[in-house]
């Protein structure tokens, strides 16, 4: 009887073992995809390059020749291992190499983990890993919970990031937050305003306030504006009507390939 809860314990400690060494071999050979959603820039005005000024990166897992596991399959337990800083730092690297190569758009956005934020060896990596790329072409999504659960280690990593050269957003923004506060102390580079008021603007005057309350923050304190989530043209309309900058979502661009990726 006692050998029984000792074997359980082996069995438990060798499948943590097993898990952590096939992450890291992921890592290793390379076995992650990098796919992008483009952001579209709203004023008539934009033409070109400027049309589509950024895409927001989405990693994939390759587990056959042609199957790809989206993120919520493998990011859980990168997260479970703490492992999410070395799968960052793979995004990274990846990212930098396709903009050395002159990709279009010019600029990626990459989601940060909460791990990966209290990571103070991060932005000396980026720093020098950001050389090889042009300058600001990189920002780093910062989900609106981490911005409210971890401000003080949220407020370093951002400026860190600034003097590294790269550029900061916070996702999700109105979720959950009241105030507009920590947006003038942190000055990033853009906010997307939560899929939760996007999707709500054509019937709802709350959202709609909301937007036009944030579009006011934004041109104050000199951040832009991304709505996500738009999935409907008169979404979209809309959000022009309202002046807001920038807009990403399956009714804009649906998700590509880095490699393939075709912006018109």
């Amino acid at each position: 009887m006692q050998g029984k809860p000792l074997d359980q314990t082996d069995a438990a400690l060798a499948g943590v073992l097993n898990a952590a060494s096939r992450l890291k071999q992921a890592l290793d050979n390379n076995e992650f995809a990098l796919y992008c959603q483009a952001v579209l820039a709203l004023s008539a005005e934009k033409r070109g390059d400027e049309r589509w000024p950024m895409a927001e990166i989405l990693v994939r897992l390759r587990e056959e020749e042609t199957a790809m596991l989206p993120p919520g399959e493998f990011l859980p337990v990168f997260e479970h291992y703490h492992m999410m800083p070395q799968l960052d730092r793979w995004v990274v690297r990846e990212v930098v190499r396709h903009l050395a190569k002159g990709s279009k758009p010019g600029r990626f956005t990459v989601n940060i983990a909460a791990q990966t934020i209290a990571d103070a060896e991060f932005p000396r990596f980026f720093a020098a890993a950001a050389k090889a790329a042009p300058a600001g072409s990189v920002l780093f999504e910062i989900a609106e919970a981490d911005l409210l659960a971890r401000p003080q280690p949220v407020a370093r990593f951002v400026a860190a990031i600034k003097a590294a050269g790269g550029g900061t957003i916070i996702d999700g923004f109105g979720r959950k937050s009241v105030s507009f506060t920590p947006l003038k102390n942190l000055q990033p580079s853009y906010v997307k305003m939560d899929g939760s008021i996007t999707r709500k603007i054509l019937s709802s005057e709350v959202a709609r306030t909301k937007l036009a309350a944030m579009q006011r923050v934004a041109a104050a304190v000199g951040f832009g504006v991304i709505a996500e989530c738009v999935e409907e043209p008169e979404v979209l309309e809309r959000l022009r009507s309202l002046g807001i900058g920038y807009a990403q979502g399956f009714g804009v661009h649906a998700p590509q390939a880095i490699d393939a990726l075709k912006l018109q």
